[in-house]
């Protein structure tokens, strides 16, 4: 069993550290110190008798979200991805799905479940899991080596939140990645901007192999953990 937390760093804000407030507009977003009051979490779980579950929960939007009485749960709030522009492809309009960034994700072997893995992170889940897919599967990598691999995240297109910025052809990468590889990445033409050495998803995946299972977790944050029994 794979779970990501949000309460793995007991540690309060002190002065001059950033609020998480003030680090993501619109988005819920963890702070480096780990500590929040509510954000969007992750975990995968596969049982004994292999039944296999990756979910992505979004409790960072609740606040926002009224219950309805009649029927016991807040109102979806993905909405706020639809535009309110006649013509644009993602306008809101009625039997129209906005697109999402929550995107848990299973992968079968043989037509049985047999990888579960996802991120919290916006923008950056396809492009975290979509990286930890083709290192296990391609590069041969197990599943840890693929979440504790140096990551990336490209910031190109426009956000899926308000105000819905983007920085064209700007390329964050872990300063993990060899300084060879960042400049390559500038001759071809890449804006790129080096971020910490672990800031770059919030990983964890838990597989099925025959009996065995494995689970993995991000050392990011401090707050993701792997456990078994």
């Amino acid at each position: 069993m794979v779970k990501l937390r949000r309460d793995a760093v007991p540690h309060a804000a002190g002065a001059g550290e950033p609020t998480v407030g003030r680090l993501g507009a619109g988005e819920p977003t963890v702070g480096r110190i780990g500590n929040t009051r509510g954000d969007t979490v992750h975990f995968d779980i596969v049982d004994q008798a292999g039944n296999m579950i990756s979910s992505t929960p979004s409790g960072g939007w609740l606040q926002s979200s009224p219950v309805i009485p009649e029927l016991g749960f807040c109102l979806g709030t993905r909405a706020q991805m639809f535009y309110l522009e006649e013509g644009h492809p993602a306008a809101l309009g009625p039997g129209r799905r906005p697109r999402t960034t929550l995107s848990p994700t299973m992968a079968l072997r043989d037509g049985e479940p047999h990888l579960a893995w996802g991120s919290p992170g916006g923008d950056g889940q396809d492009q975290w899991i979509t990286q930890f897919f083709l290192r296990h599967v391609h590069a041969g990598m197990n599943l840890q080596e693929s979440i504790d691999a140096p990551a990336w995240h490209s910031e190109h297109f426009p956000s899926s939140f308000w105000p819905r910025t983007a920085q064209p052809g700007l390329l964050v990468v872990e300063g993990r990645v060899p300084q060879k590889t960042v400049d390559e990445l500038k001759r071809r033409g890449h804006k790129v901007e080096v971020g910490p050495d672990w800031s770059e998803g919030r990983l964890t995946a838990a597989s099925r192999v025959g009996p065995r299972r494995r689970a993995a977790a991000n050392a990011r944050g401090m707050q993701g953990y792997a456990a078994g029994r």
